[in-house]
């Protein structure tokens, strides 16, 4: 029979339930304000990553692009001759060449790199005209430097006293076994290792800016590992190893010993990783036990680093070994240098 009073009693409590789920389902819809990308931001790689950043910022302040931001934010570490491992100043390989490795992309997917380069401060810049100029992505050694002079760059020496004095050290015992995590020795204050050929110095400079129009572009360069085999190249200049930028997704870059990067494709496998839903830390941790998992005894002995930001303006880092940190630049957060997270 039916009964009016609990037929009542029924749709209040439904109608009251259904008021509690509209609300639950509304609390669990992100606010569009939350979703509002952070912008302009730039972030680098290592404690040098600060002065480039500034470099950078004064770009992305005045609403610049972020492909100039980091084009000129790389600059500053690549004329650096203090910086060992970046440019003007690198160390040179076993044969006492200064060989330069760099990468730039877009986000229109356009990209451009030179490997092996010799004789030019900015590689950076080069790789840009690569993208522009060419229907190709990538010029390495002789071809590069013909292709740069082309171009109005100038060739000039880029093994300062120190680096040459520091190789003619390394040449008395010219063991080829450069020291692949140099990066931590810095970090390390407890037992502060003496290095050969007085290698303190970091790795590569890997950059990734949104403008103000929320577009996202990349830049990696580096004079590559020391005292290397002479036309060694690591990942730096290669798109998807070293670094690699989709604007729909976000963009990656890595540090640290290039062939196992490369291996893994590292920097798309983080894009990748961010565009099925991962925060970018955990892109960067996911690609980090990739080469663990791999190489579990090899990874104990070597650093490798990715550093990570996505569209909405969120960053992360992670590393095989502490020591990792970079840079990050916005209105709000001024030259702020973050210690990554690692496995070990």
């Amino acid at each position: 029979m039916f009964n009016r009073r609990k037929f009542i009693k029924a749709s209040a409590l439904s109608a009251s339930l259904l008021a509690i789920d509209r609300a639950s389902a509304a609390a669990m819809i992100p606010n569009p304000s939350s979703l509002e990308t952070v912008k302009p931001i730039v972030i680098s790689t290592w404690d040098f990553g600060i002065a480039a950043n500034q470099a950078a910022w004064k770009v992305l302040s005045t609403g610049g692009r972020a492909l100039d931001a980091v084009e000129k934010g790389v600059h500053v570490p690549e004329a650096d001759p203090k910086n060992q491992s970046v440019g003007y100043g690198g160390l040179p390989d076993r044969d006492g060449h200064v060989t330069l490795d760099a990468c730039i992309m877009d986000d229109l997917g356009n990209c451009g790199a030179v490997a092996g380069l010799e004789h030019i401060m900015h590689p950076i810049s080069v790789a840009r005209l690569v993208m522009e100029k060419t229907p190709h992505v990538m010029l390495v050694g002789d071809g590069a430097l013909q292709f740069a002079l082309e171009n109005g760059f100038k060739k000039q020496n880029l093994l300062t006293k120190e680096s040459e004095k520091a190789w003619k050290e390394w040449l008395k015992t010219a063991k080829y076994a450069p020291v692949m995590n140099i990066e931590n020795k810095l970090y390390d204050k407890a037992a502060p290792t003496k290095l050969p050929g007085n290698q303190y110095n970091h790795d590569t400079i890997g950059m990734l800016a949104i403008d103000a129009k929320g577009n996202i572009s990349g830049a990696c360069t580096t004079s590559g590992m020391a005292y290397k085999l002479h036309g060694r190249v690591g990942d730096s200049p290669i798109i998807g190893a070293g670094l690699y930028v989709d604007n729909e997704v976000g963009g990656a870059t890595s540090t640290g010993v290039g062939e196992e990067v490369i291996r893994n494709v590292g920097s798309f496998l983080v894009v990748e990783l961010m565009r099925q839903g991962y925060a970018p830390e955990d892109a960067c941790k996911e690609a980090v036990m990739r080469i663990i998992k791999k190489k579990p005894e090899i990874a104990k002995g070597i650093q490798v680093g990715f550093l990570a930001l996505n569209k909405k303006g969120e960053y992360g880092a992670y590393a095989i070994q502490k020591g990792f940190s970079y840079a990050v630049c916005t209105s709000q957060k001024n030259d702020l240098l973050i210690p990554g997270k690692s496995y070990y």
